[in-house]
């Protein structure tokens, strides 16, 4: 902690997002309280020269390797570098770099552990949010409320914020290889969720671009599955 107050660290993932990501490193000022940390995770378009504009600190893939694995070294970098709370924010343009302390606030005020996004609270916005995105979120987060018991309302939401603290826990290892991709952060959800953490949702925004076209790397098939996943490996306890 310094003068009294906890270190963190924004983790900025992006890939191949061009002029979002200037436009997402734009929203933090050189007298940022936060320390922000950029994952290319093996962009081959101009994002790489974007980033080289800012002086913050990166770590930058050869190849694409997954979210999971660009979380995975945003993580590390926390912990030895000694920070207190992680916060996961895309760097697509979507998020709002202005919703980073209602997300920590909580942690730093309330006792909280883990702190949840959700477009869908009051004061929380989704503007352009396709409609066939808007039911399978609505559908997958009551399906994790059935198996959690937690009435969240956003549970894909990338943007949150966590004690790397939790990490620790006997019951957690998120370096399982099997965790490279949209897998870690459902388990990393699910653990908190099941161990007792103390878990929270505030508003946040997801602006969404008018042109659906592009609006998510999310691969239909492939991507969702990796996502569901983790519940129902864990739920069946054929992960740890």
């Amino acid at each position: 902690m310094q003068n009294g107050k906890r270190k963190i660290l924004v983790e900025i993932n992006v890939y191949n997002e061009g002029v979002k990501i200037k436009q997402t490193l734009s929203q933090f000022p050189p007298d940022s309280p936060y320390q922000v940390l950029v994952v290319d995770d093996g962009s081959t378009d101009d994002t790489p020269q974007y980033i080289s504009e800012f002086q913050f600190p990166v770590i930058r893939h050869s190849i694409n390797l997954g979210i999971g694995k660009t979380i995975k070294d945003a993580i590390e970098y926390g912990q030895k570098n000694g920070y207190d709370i992680i916060v996961a924010m895309a760097g697509n343009g979507k998020m709002q770099a202005e919703d980073i302390p209602d997300l920590v606030r909580p942690i730093e005020e309330e006792g909280y552990d883990y702190v949840q996004g959700s477009r869908y609270l009051k004061k929380g916005r989704k503007d352009n949010l396709p409609l066939f995105r808007d039911v399978m979120i609505k559908l997958f987060t009551w399906i994790v409320s059935l198996i959690t018991g937690f009435k969240g309302t956003d549970v894909t939401c990338g943007f949150r914020a966590y004690k790397l603290s939790i990490l620790e826990h006997p019951r957690i290892n998120i370096w399982q290889d099997w965790l490279n991709k949209y897998e870690l952060e459902y388990y990393i959800h699910y653990k908190v969720l099941t161990l007792g953490y103390k878990v929270k949702e505030v508003p946040v925004s997801m602006i969404y671009p008018p042109v659906k076209k592009g609006y998510s790397k999310i691969k239909p098939f492939t991507g969702w599955w990796s996502m569901i996943k983790p519940w129902i490996l864990l739920t069946l306890k054929i992960r740890k």
